[in-house]
């Protein structure tokens, strides 16, 4: 029997459901997966092997002039959260509260606090050994995640950055698309299935450890949120895991070799 999650009906044609998910992809992180997929290719096409080159996040814009470069981070942040403005925007034409009713608010701050602790660690203990064993192997580059000078706002903004990519990724993911795609008639494990890939994707111009791993990550996130139809937990697990991979790699790159 196939399963399927409860939401709210749409006055919407199906047609017209499944291309609004099109155009908000496309300007998000539909995006992200062709720029990733491109750069995988140059990668894999370059002279040196996949595990020989290096995979540079947060990195400074302005190096020479800390407020600009402060500037340019900000705005990333912000313009990258203007997706999610507009998904919630175009549920809410329909649903009136669509956060509330993705589990996107603070109805419930400890036991959703609680919940993303533990996701975190179910996630990032393997996440990093699936890292290593895949760079090991050659399948994976090597991932400088925080490459910001050293000024006062950088710890900061490596928080404020992992805030949007969790914000950004869940809410639209699993929150719009999970609701959206269920209104367009498709199963559970089909919006599953084809959330978690769109996931994977995004996250290829790592390499395939990143693709599979990221995968996986889809998968039991998107699981977790047909139980408990919240996307705050996963907001929160997702924070922490690009915080501590972030402000980590920032304060142990120069001492702990293996990063």
């Amino acid at each position: 029997m196939m399963q399927t999650l409860a939401v709210p009906a749409s006055p919407l044609p199906r047609r017209t459901l499944l291309a609004e998910t099109v155009l908000v992809l496309g300007v998000s992180l539909g995006a992200s997966a062709v720029w990733a997929v491109l750069s995988i290719l140059r990668k894999l096409t370059a002279e040196a092997p996949l595990s020989a080159q290096t995979t540079r996040m947060n990195t400074s814009s302005a190096p020479d002039r800390p407020w600009l470069d402060l500037a340019y981070q900000l705005a990333g942040i912000a313009i990258a959260l203007v997706p999610v403005v507009l998904a919630l925007h175009l549920l809410a034409r329909e649903l009136g509260r669509p956060a509330r009713l993705q589990g996107f608010d603070l109805a419930r701050p400890g036991r959703d606090l609680l919940l993303g602790v533990l996701l975190a660690a179910a996630i990032g203990i393997p996440g990093l050994g699936l890292y290593l064993a895949a760079r090991e192997l050659g399948l994976n580059t090597t991932i400088a995640a925080a490459n910001l000078p050293s000024v006062w706002w950088a710890v900061p903004v490596l928080i404020l950055a992992s805030i949007q990519n969790a914000v950004l990724e869940e809410v639209l993911m699993v929150g719009y698309l999970f609701t959206r795609w269920a209104q367009a008639g498709w199963s559970m494990w089909a919006i599953i299935l084809a959330s978690a890939l769109i996931r994977g994707t995004y996250h290829l111009y790592q390499g395939f450890g990143g693709f599979v791993g990221n995968i996986v990550m889809g998968i039991f996130l998107g699981w977790v949120y047909t139980r408990t139809r919240r996307v705050m937990p996963l907001v929160i697990a997702h924070t922490l895991l690009d915080v501590v991979a972030f402000v980590g790699y920032a304060a142990l790159a120069d001492r702990v070799a293996w990063l």
